[in-house]
């Protein structure tokens, strides 16, 4: 057990009150124990992530806290922190959390932050009014439910990574909502209600199980969008949806993670380009097949044409040429040159063959 002495802390501080000193940072300490932090009744910024705090008891005293990190631990509650009534940034994530109820009695909350735990249920968060900013990704979390029916302040919802399959109508009083991720989910369809966050900017849909373009319907009153991803889901193999995106949502910057105007342009030049670069390829292929062809038929002519034949060749016509094969060709050629001088030879023999005849 690493434990965490007040003395340590007042000299790392250069202090000897521990009232003077309002922000700590003790991240990558090993800590399991922070129970000295009771004297620190000033505190309003305390970081201890990345340690193995298994318990938050040790903060009940740290009253005027605003500000806290215990990311990254071993802690299986957030027990210890129900009185910090002043606590406005709550970050819990990569702990081992199956519940998150503590965080109901601390109404001063704006941002919690609670992803990569083991909370399968929200609990109702509506006397949380001014939370704007809620962190659930990589929760095994089925459903929503109501937690967030009266939560109007809240402009940032994270709920990616989880198992939900539908959102219902979670989120219809949630009025303030600019960003809201659910990819890598289940979900089949949006609901009609979320055409009441009228203010959502970005959407993250990715990964998720949409099939169809009708199961996106309420796209068309989200016309404030500037950031959509539906990649990952089914219809988008299907349909390049780029130019019907862009026609309903006029506002809209960023479409799967590109620019929507570089992703239209590629996919209004992508036919054109496809068809130059087939015609091209094809024209290429002819060309070269020609060329080939004449250097061929330019090859047998000039073999046929150094043994002998070539004045047969001359008179014979380009089809009975191309009809011909080079070694048929070349073995007629030599039997007809073998000939010719087989007969001359013959003449110049009888014609000495005479002439000694005479003689005699």
């Amino acid at each position: 057990m690493n434990r965490l002495s007040l003395e340590q802390v007042l000299k790392d501080n250069n202090t000897r009150d521990p009232n003077s000193i309002s922000s700590l940072k003790l991240n990558h300490k090993a800590l399991s124990d922070v129970s000295c932090l009771s004297e620190f009744k000033n505190l309003e910024r305390l970081d201890l992530s990345f340690n193995n705090l298994t318990s938050l008891e040790g903060l009940k005293s740290c009253v005027n806290l605003k500000w806290l990190s215990v990311a990254n631990n071993k802690l299986q509650s957030l027990k210890g922190i129900e009185g910090l009534s002043k606590l406005t940034v709550l970050n819990a994530g990569k702990n081992k959390l199956k519940v998150m109820d503590e965080v109901m009695s601390i109404v001063s909350l704006r941002a919690v932050i609670l992803n990569d735990n083991e909370i399968a249920s929200v609990c109702r968060l509506e006397p949380l009014r001014d939370l704007n900013t809620l962190v659930l990704s990589r929760n095994p979390i089925r459903d929503i439910g109501d937690s967030l029916m009266k939560v109007k302040s809240i402009t940032k919802l994270s709920l990616s990574h989880c198992q939900l399959q539908t959102i219902q109508s979670s989120l219809k009083s949630c009025i303030e909502l600019k960003e809201l991720r659910l990819a890598h989910n289940d979900i089949k369809v949006l609901p009609a209600e979320l055409a009441l966050n009228k203010k959502l900017q970005n959407l993250d849909l990715g990964n998720n199980v949409i099939t169809r373009w009708s199961d996106l319907k309420v796209l068309d009153s989200l016309v404030n969008l500037k950031n959509l991803n539906l990649q990952g889901n089914p219809m988008v193999e299907k349909d390049k949806l780029a130019k019907k995106i862009k026609r309903i949502l006029p506002n809209l910057h960023v479409f799967n993670a590109r620019p929507i105007d570089k992703y239209t342009k590629n996919e209004k030049g992508a036919g054109v380009d496809e068809v130059d670069d087939s015609s091209l390829n094809a024209a290429n292929k002819q060309e070269s097949q020609t060329e080939k062809r004449k250097d061929r038929d330019f090859k047998h002519l000039m073999m046929a044409g150094t043994k002998g034949g070539i004045g047969k060749l001359e008179n014979s016509s380009d089809s009975d040429t191309k009809k011909l094969k080079p070694k048929s060709r070349n073995r007629i050629t030599m039997s007809q040159t073998t000939k010719f001088w087989s007969r001359g030879m013959k003449k110049v023999i009888m014609s000495r063959k005479r002439a000694t005849n005479v003689r005699c």
